[in-house]
């Protein structure tokens, strides 16, 4: 099975992807965990994870209906993720899976504001 390279990277360089991460009752989709605290040799590299982590959440989501009602359920979601995680750092993936759509339609990034958080949006 062929690996996401991007998400590799990420594992390989020292972070941590959570799939279908559990938070209280509800399941982000990804959660990508990047420690903080700069590797060091003498030190196994578990102690990294002892300080500060940056976290980002990745909520995705497929086009159902209309675009405008998957980024407004996709947003709340995101958010809240992003409360409970307590993180400023929220992405939202759209996937329309439309074959009638070209592709210049279907990509796009832009920044949402959701409940005065910054939520950037991807379209793919």
């Amino acid at each position: 099975m062929k690996q996401d390279t991007t998400l590799q990277r990420v594992i390989n360089s020292g972070g941590r992807i959570e799939r279908e991460y559990g938070l209280g009752r509800q399941r982000v989709d990804l959660l990508v965990l990047w420690p903080l605290a700069p590797a060091q040799d003498e030190k196994p590299d578990w102690t990294r994870w002892q300080g500060p982590v940056q976290k980002v959440v990745v909520e995705l989501k497929v086009l159902h209906k209309s675009l405008a009602q998957t980024i407004s359920r996709g947003l709340e979601q995101t958010r809240s993720y992003m409360d409970t995680c307590g993180t400023k750092d929220g992405h939202l993936v759209i996937f329309n899976r439309d074959p009638k759509v070209p592709w210049e339609d279907k990509i796009f990034q832009r920044i949402e504001t959701y409940q005065g958080m910054d939520i950037t949006v991807w379209g793919m």
